[in-house]
């Protein structure tokens, strides 16, 4: 998987050596823009030279919300599961965008409420049947919290088994842009207001009402500790959902394996927040796909000083912007090992 191929020393050192290898390649000096910039971040993260990723593979992550009693979606949490059963049955947009990217996709039920039937796509992480209502109370429990993050890492686990070194992250989960937007609140003190949108439609009672019932979820528990490990658990426990949870897991793994973890819009992106806060390393791994219409998405990448890749107006989810990403991250890695070097030195 990753980290074939030609090795440096220290992190310095290696990317002295990368900086090198990337100006002596046959073009013009900085002549391929931003994927040089990738090209270096695949070789600090590989902490090859010459990396090889070896398989890419979209996992989406699926759970249901029960702050969606309260109004807050245009949809109804059955829909979660009828997505669901499209991307099993390779119909959904991420299935026709991974067919395009030429990349396979496999479902996480991290929590819906009504199980799915066994199939050869879904990977049963199930920790309960959708979380609880955070406007009442604790969206899951301590134990709960933990099993979820514990099955992310068993799945980033799974992937090393399977020498995966691309990975997109994407999720279905109606109500989910209200977990993801109180969770980045809390881990980046950005305004309320201006991470409300309207998510899969603006609700029937419309944003204003989504936005009080999201100030009155965080008046029923703030979070005093300012430890950004501690801040991240209860932040995911009280508001988040099992599937943004499984994905911070996930996330946060991989930054122990030198794997490029492709993320897809805003709850994507949460779910990397909280990962960064539980390993700060994870930060380097992560390539943030693209800018999507959500206006609270705009806000959290500014905050983590991520430029990402794409900006298609796009706000689907289910890993789809991933998908489009991911042949820019292979064509990165393949410039990085593959490409003519020209003969002598190079300026810097």
């Amino acid at each position: 998987m990753s980290g074939i191929g030609e090795k440096a020393g220290s992190r310095a050192a290696l990317e002295n050596e990368l900086r090198s290898r990337i100006r002596g390649k046959a073009k013009p000096i900085g002549s391929l823009g931003r994927l040089e910039d990738l090209a270096l971040q695949i070789g600090l993260v590989t902490g090859s030279l010459a990396p090889n990723l070896g398989l890419a593979k979209i996992l989406v992550f699926a759970g249901d919300h029960g702050i969606t009693a309260e109004g807050v979606t245009a949809y109804p949490s059955v829909v979660t599961r009828e997505i669901a059963k499209f991307v099993l049955a390779g119909t959904a947009g991420i299935n026709v965008l991974a067919q395009a990217a030429g990349t396979t996709v496999e479902l996480i039920d991290a929590g819906m409420i009504e199980p799915l039937p066994p199939h050869d796509l879904l990977i049963e992480r199930r920790v309960a049947a959708g979380t609880r209502n955070s406007l009442q109370e604790p969206a899951m429990t301590p134990d709960e919290c933990t099993v979820a993050l514990e099955a992310g890492r068993a799945i980033a686990a799974r992937l090393n088994d399977e020498g995966v070194g691309i990975v997109g992250y994407g999720e279905i989960g109606i109500g989910n842009t209200s977990a993801a937007a109180l969770i980045a609140h809390i881990l980046t003190g950005i305004d309320l207001a201006a991470l409300v949108g309207p998510g899969a439609g603006a609700p029937a009672r419309g944003l204003d009402h989504k936005r009080k019932i999201l100030h009155d979820a965080l008046d029923r528990a703030p979070i005093a500790t300012s430890d950004p490990h501690g801040r991240a658990l209860e932040a995911l426990r009280q508001f988040g959902g099992f599937e943004i949870a499984m994905m911070a897991g996930a996330m946060a793994a991989s930054a122990d394996t030198g794997r490029m973890v492709v993320v897809d819009g805003f709850i994507s992106t949460v779910a990397a927040l909280a990962a960064i806060a539980l390993n700060s390393a994870t930060r380097d791994c992560c390539v943030f796909a693209h800018q999507s219409t959500e206006p609270g998405h705009k806000a959290v990448l500014a905050h983590l000083n991520a430029e990402p890749l794409l900006a298609l107006d796009m706000r689907l989810g289910e890993g789809t912007g991933a998908a489009l990403a991911i042949p820019i991250v292979r064509a990165a890695e393949l410039m990085l090992r593959e490409m003519a070097d020209l003969p002598g030195e190079h300026p810097v």
